[in-house]
């Protein structure tokens, strides 16, 4: 009776902890371990049909399924512990463990019909006990270097995580030592019990039972990817799609279903691209997603019942089978905040960005104002150049129009005439300031109504470097350190001549900086063309007859094409200025 009730119970405790488990059963749930309950009860069960049947060839029957479990279920549970290990196995040493086990379940098929496996087997009665006497063949060896080896690698598996994974629960691992141990103590202890009828292999089963529940009420918890679906499923906050690599539709939840209405009319594998109110959807979402993976990510809106607009964050990505790649999947999420947040703060952007650049293009004007106050203050004591700075700046501005105009035309030109939109503006920017030195001269000089001696000369050169270190110190803290060093060298160098003859540092050639080269031309012409105090003002004629021979002495010649083709421009507006005085 006492050995009924030890199987029994034991057969009876096991189908209660499966039917608990399959009552919790999740998702996320290791599939060997559903293996293991599944198959214990069975095991457990042939336990008890084996020590109740007094019929040999009976028990040798229920013995073969009694033994499927003891060539297996070590299999499975190793492979259980080394999943929640999160210990990567190859695929060859699984698949190679897998078929050694089923080598010895084969030689287990063997027993009544060859010696291989048991040698002899009969049933004893010993008082109210039947004891199973076993001699064991050559193969059943191999069940227990099979058994000792997932032992060991049980053992091993969990001393390595505890040691050395930080993202493995320690509480798990002491679990899982505890149907280890009692695994081996059961196949230890268990020949001294055998005597009796007992045996204690089918107990370390329904231990290892319970303590497998223990460790899958936080199983799923450390699932994290798969627990982060399900809580974006559950909490219908979040849509999702999933079409197969054919674009054949497969399933969706009923948020997405709220969101598209119409996939309420599309039948499970229907390409989603039959139904036309797909196809500016569900379906381009997937082509672009196929044609471009970066473009995964994109924003829909949608119109509701109620006339308000929703604006719905989209992300496209691949839908996976274990690791293999098997369709698509569209999660769905209601951005409408955010964007709207969004939008609030470009349109504040903008009228700040629109505020900030009126604050300072008024900055910028007053400091051109200045800039060309005080370039009038210096020309107003110089009896000689009413209205140069003007003129001079109007001047460079059509040379550089020229020479734009000229590349817009993709007239052959070198590289150094190809201006950007920067340098031109800050040429003409720059051109009022290239008298600034001028301030510098002493007025016996500046104001001289005649012709300067070579000492006085000498002093009226001086303006060009001294008008350098003036636009140096007045733009030293600008952030525009591109339209300071134009500044810079129009001043400094703006009478320069390219055959190394001019001052102040008497330049040649291309070392006089382009912006000066130009602003050099402008500064000639007015003075040609104007009236000065030690003489008549010249024709255009003249101008441009002296302007021609100095090309390639005083001027860079390869500004000559850029000349002449502005001196139409540059004598209409010296004639509109002489009619207007």
């Amino acid at each position: 009776m006492l050995q009924l009730a030890y199987y029994a119970g034991l057969f009876a405790t096991s189908m209660v902890l499966t039917l608990v488990y399959v009552a919790k059963w999740r998702k996320q749930y290791e599939v060997h371990m559903s293996v293991i309950f599944a198959l214990i009860p069975v095991v457990n069960l042939a336990y008890l049909l084996m020590y109740v049947s007094g019929d040999p060839q009976n028990a040798m029957a229920i013995i073969k399924i009694a033994y499927f479990g003891g060539c297996f279920l070590p299999w499975i549970v190793t492979m259980c512990e080394l999943n929640l290990c999160k210990i990567e196995i190859p695929r060859a040493v699984r698949l190679g463990t897998l078929i050694l086990s089923t080598i010895v379940f084969c030689s287990v098929l063997t027993v009544g019909y060859s010696d291989v496996f048991y040698a002899d087997y009969f049933v004893e009665q010993v008082g109210e006990a039947l004891v199973h006497r076993k001699t064991y063949g050559p193969l059943h060896l191999l069940q227990y270097v099979c058994i000792i080896f997932y032992m060991v690698t049980d053992v091993w598996a969990i001393v390595y995580s505890y040691k050395k994974r930080r993202q493995v629960s320690r509480a798990v691992l002491l679990l899982l030592s505890v149907p280890a141990v009692f695994s081996m103590l059961g196949y230890i202890a268990g020949h001294a019990f055998m005597a009796t009828g007992i045996e204690l292999t089918p107990l370390s089963y329904v231990i290892a039972q319970i303590v497998y529940l223990g460790i899958v009420r936080r199983m799923g918890y450390y699932n994290v990817s798969k627990m982060v679906v399900e809580s974006m499923v559950q909490s219908g906050e979040t849509g999702f799609v999933t079409v197969d690599r054919s674009g054949r539709y497969l399933g969706s939840n009923d948020t997405a279903r709220r969101i598209l209405p119409e996939l309420d009319g599309l039948m499970v594998d229907q390409p989603i691209d039959e139904v036309e109110a797909l196809r500016e959807t569900v379906a381009a979402w997937l082509a672009r997603f196929v044609s471009d993976e970066s473009a995964g990510r994109l924003l829909f809106a949608r119109t509701g019942a109620d006339g308000d607009e929703r604006i719905y964050a989209v992300r496209v990505g691949h839908l996976y089978d274990g690791e293999v790649r098997c369709g698509y999947q569209m999660f769905i999420q209601d951005d409408t905040a955010n964007q709207r947040y969004i939008r609030l703060l470009d349109r504040y952007n903008a009228d700040l960005h629109a505020d900030v650049e009126a604050k300072t293009e008024r900055i910028v004007a007053m400091h051109d104002q200045l800039i060309l106050g005080m370039a009038a203050m210096v020309e107003s004591r110089d009896n000689s150049t009413g209205g140069h700075i003007r003129r001079t700046s109007e001047g460079v501005r059509i040379l550089v129009e020229q020479i734009r105009a000229d590349a817009a035309r993709g007239e052959d030109m070198c590289s150094e005439l190809r201006l950007s939109d920067e340098f031109c503006r800050n040429l003409i920017k720059a051109a009022p300031m290239h008298d600034l030195g001028k301030i510098a001269v002493d007025d016996a000089v500046l104001r001289k109504p005649g012709r300067f001696t070579p000492e006085e000369f000498d002093k009226m050169k001086a303006h060009a470097s001294e008008g350098a270190r003036i636009v140096h110190e007045i733009l030293r803290d600008t952030d525009d350190e591109e339209f300071r060093r134009v500044a810079e060298n129009m001043a400094h160098y703006h009478h320069e001549r390219v055959d190394g003859s001019g001052y102040p540092e008497g330049l040649a050639g291309d070392a006089i900086p382009l912006e000066a080269r130009i602003m050099a031309i402008a500064d000639v012409y007015d003075a040609l063309v104007s009236k000065r105090v030690y003489k008549e003002s010249f024709s255009f004629e003249k101008a441009d007859r002296i302007i021609l021979e100095g090309m390639g002495t005083q001027f860079d010649a390869r500004l000559e094409h850029v000349y002449r083709a502005a001196r139409p421009r540059l004598e209409a507006y010296y004639t509109a200025e002489s009619q207007e005085q």
